[in-house]
């Protein structure tokens, strides 16, 4: 039995993926959400119109067996939602993405020291739940310091309409899920302002350039940023507005104010929370972000074309310069 932490669309997607070869058992922090999620077999809240699999079991209390654990909750409350759970040694799968506010702590490094007893991996790729609740096909990385360990957990999306490839590279595989949530708002802005698909392909690749730069310094490979816990990743969000990252910037774009986007959202965009996080440990680390900042003053009510100006006048450089100091460190 797998058992899924956190009942979101993301959380239910993994859910109804697994169901098709193994019992699962979804936790919801909601008792009147699993209730009825239970009696409809479906997640109006987060997932509508997808029904789920009978072989889901729903449930509030987090004291259940399992053979596995994937632990899909937002970022900054996953180490409080872990600490919840009995001690064991049942494998933990992280599912979220983003970087813990105040100790810039990676995902893996909570989970550490609130499951200190678990093996612990990291799921992460361009996935949007809604095509993987519907079947459709969808890669991603599983990775784990032992390779042995990120085949075994790999093994169990086996036969699904998701292919697990593996890594021993967690860290580079947490970065870019962090980093591409904080990117795709920046495109969303650009979609938003009418500045052309120019401005969104620069922002990517520069966004890349900046992944990559605090993937280094956090000790990434680059291999792991090029491939699809990183740049797969960062395409898809900064393209649709199936992300929520990538729609929060359009509602930016337009001029809508952050905050009240923000306010009025059941979803979380984990990339709001992310940003200002992101360059506070990117600054002690000594790396430059530019876009990363550009995105931190957006969310505190700036406009979207000053932010543009300011971006497109900073001194020339080239392209790969900061890139490779970051390689010869």
């Amino acid at each position: 039995m797998i058992g899924v932490l956190g009942a979101g669309a993301w959380g239910t997607a993994l859910a109804q993926l697994l169901a098709a070869h193994h019992p699962v058992t979804l936790w919801a922090r909601d008792p009147a959400l699993a209730a009825a999620i239970g009696e409809t077999r479906e997640n109006a809240a987060y997932l509508p119109g997808v029904t789920l699999s009978r072989r889901i079991h729903v449930t509030s209390e987090l004291a259940f067996a399992a053979d596995a654990l994937l632990a899909v909750v937002p970022a900054q409350h996953l180490g409080a939602v872990l600490a919840s759970l009995p001690r064991g040694g049942t494998p933990l799968i992280l599912c979220a993405k983003g970087i813990e506010a105040g100790s810039h702590r990676l995902m893996h490094e909570v989970a550490a020291a609130a499951c200190p007893d678990r093996p612990i991996a990291v799921l992460s790729g361009p996935t949007f739940a809604g095509e993987v609740a519907r079947g459709l096909p969808t890669a991603a990385t599983v990775a784990h310091g032992d390779l042995a360990v990120a085949e075994r957990l790999a093994a169990l999306f086996a036969g699904s309409t998701l292919r697990p490839y593996t890594s021993t590279d967690v860290i580079g595989a947490e970065i870019g899920g962090a980093v591409k949530n904080v990117l795709a708002i920046a495109c969303g802005v650009a979609e938003g302002a009418g500045l052309g698909s120019n401005a969104r392909a620069a922002l990517i690749a520069r966004g890349f350039a900046e992944m990559s730069r605090f993937g280094l310094a956090r000790g990434a490979r680059v291999e792991t940023l090029a491939g699809l816990a990183g740049l797969g990743d960062l395409v898809l969000t900064c393209s649709s507005v199936q992300s929520r990252n990538f729609s929060l910037g359009v509602g930016i774009g337009r001029g809508e104010r952050a905050a009240d986007l923000l306010a009025n959202r059941r979803t979380v965009a984990e990339g709001a929370a992310t940003a200002p996080v992101l360059l506070s440990a990117a600054a002690a680390a000594g790396v430059e972000m530019p876009v990363t900042a550009a995105v931190c003053r957006l969310l505190a009510g700036e406009e979207a074309r000053a932010i543009v100006r300011a971006l497109l006048a900073r001194p020339l450089r080239g392209e790969d310069d900061a890139l490779e100091r970051e390689r010869d460190r």
